[in-house]
């Protein structure tokens, strides 16, 4: 049998993990492929680092009117989550 295996967590490195900057910018460009898929008036706002459990957090908004009443109507961001993941 083999020995047991003990592991030592250093919780700090999680929070610098899902803040670097190559993570933050894979989740711009997440939100980028979202709001692209989204269509006209839904733009992606940039990735920054939470409070809490530090973590890296992109948004992707309504920027006219219009996209808001679709977004309403068609529900278009919910629809575009898809475009936005990586297989």
């Amino acid at each position: 049998m083999a020995p047991r295996v003990k592991i030592k967590w250093r919780p700090g490195v999680f929070a610098e993990i899902r803040t670097l900057p190559a993570v933050m910018a894979e989740v711009d460009s997440m939100a980028q492929d979202i709001a692209t898929a989204a269509g006209d008036g839904f733009e992606a706002r940039p990735a920054s680092a939470t409070g809490g459990r530090v973590r890296g957090r992109a948004a992707v908004v309504t920027a006219t009117a219009r996209a808001i009443r679709r977004n309403a109507r068609d529900q278009t961001l919910l629809k575009s989550m898809d475009a936005g993941r990586r297989g």
